[in-house]
């Protein structure tokens, strides 16, 4: 099968999406702040009403807040091979709303409010599909905290049902592509301890943000020599020093300073010479720089996309690079292949007003429809 050649299969589902989409829109789940575990009991008896065999909603403690927790809910129609997954969560509303992000309001053409696109017009979607749909051997993930720390999907895929899977369909807003790659993230922070003082000692006293901006024109020139490097659609680091901080006053030397940045290696990364380089620069800017990872995202590639083909049918319009990183890279490393496709522009993503077509809602439904079917045959 080739992609893009959907043209709509007058497919007529009984439930509307997107009155779906904005029930699923009121109920707040912006991370942090939201009541996930709440959405989760929802889609339980949702997924209970659309003959789910066994449907299970786990609560997540949040690894960065104490006391906070997360949820995922997970049913299953028989024994899974193929799972479709899409994240229950979204960012904090953006300043900028013209609207309530919390109403879901509907229009002739779209459903606006937070999460419209990323990821709840999935979910709505989905819903719609399984509604006149029977699967057998699929699993349907509805997960949270993938907008912070990716605690919920990582609990799941530590499961005994984790374990059977095969493939995944994660969902994100991909504009009708099916993305195959996409780069990872790397967090670091750099820090160097001086011992501070009156500003009148300066010229004989270690200088700590000055050893910080030296690190950071030493990182900025490895990102030059890396801008040729990597697959073709991904080549460079995206090398970004976002922070320098440690300072006081003005007439006070820091008695340190600390130094962010990150990168986002595409697959095959060489982490290595990486690692080599940054050791060199560290070094090269003051003897007593000590650098720490933060965050480590990898990056993403579709082992085989020959078996997603069948999964997916027409629909997907083309392959496509992704700019943002997903959790198919999570399942990917568990040893699921994953594809990532869903109703929605990126674009859309973490914006005011953000909003989903019902044109692409309707795509949606009869996607995930074909992935019902084909999961059935396999």
């Amino acid at each position: 099968m080739r992609w893009g050649a959907h043209r709509g299969s007058g497919y007529a589902p009984r439930v509307d999406a997107s009155a779906l989409l904005a029930e699923l829109i009121r109920h707040r789940t912006d991370n942090p702040g939201g009541d996930e575990v709440a959405l989760c009991r929802y889609l339980e008896r949702a997924l209970r009403d659309r003959g789910a065999d066994e449907v299970t909603v786990v609560e997540v403690p949040r690894s960065d807040r104490d006391g906070a927790k997360g949820g995922y809910v997970f049913a299953r129609w028989g024994e899974p091979r193929t799972l479709i997954n899409t994240h229950i969560d979204t960012v904090p509303a953006n300043s900028g709303w013209t609207v309530d992000p919390w109403a879901g309001i509907v229009t002739d053409d779209r459903v606006v409010g937070l999460g419209a696109a990323d990821t709840k017009g999935a979910i709505a979607s989905a819903l719609v599909a399984l509604e006149t749909n029977k699967p057998r051997d699929l699993g349907v993930l509805f997960s949270g905290d993938e907008e912070r720390t990716g605690t919920c999907v990582r609990h799941f895929l530590e499961t005994a049902p984790a374990a059977a899977i095969k493939r995944a369909i994660v969902c994100e807003p991909t504009n009708r592509t099916v993305g195959v790659r996409h780069r990872g993230v790397i967090a670091v922070e750099a820090e160097v301890q001086g011992r501070g003082g009156h500003s009148s000692g300066a010229d004989h006293m270690p200088r700590p943000i000055v050893t910080m901006a030296r690190l950071a024109l030493e990182l900025d020139a490895m990102g030059a020599r890396w801008i040729d490097r990597g697959p073709e659609e991904m080549k460079g680091l995206c090398m970004n020093v976002a922070a320098i901080e440690g300072g006081v006053a003005f007439n006070v030397v820091p008695n340190r300073a600390s130094l962010t940045f990150s990168v986002r290696p595409p697959p095959g990364f060489d982490a290595q010479g990486f690692e080599a380089e940054l050791r060199d620069s560290a070094r090269r800017a003051g003897e007593d720089v000590r650098t720490r990872t933060v965050l480590e995202l990898a990056p993403f590639a579709t082992r085989d996309v020959d078996p997603f083909r069948a999964l997916l049918g027409n629909h997907p319009r083309a392959e496509a690079t992704l700019p943002f990183w997903t959790e198919a890279a999570a399942m990917s490393h568990a040893g699921i292949d994953a594809v990532v496709i869903g109703p929605g522009d990126i674009l859309q993503a973490h914006a005011p007003d953000e909003f989903v077509t019902k044109s692409d809602l309707a795509w949606a439904v009869e996607l995930f429809a074909h992935v019902i079917r084909q999961a059935r045959e396999r």
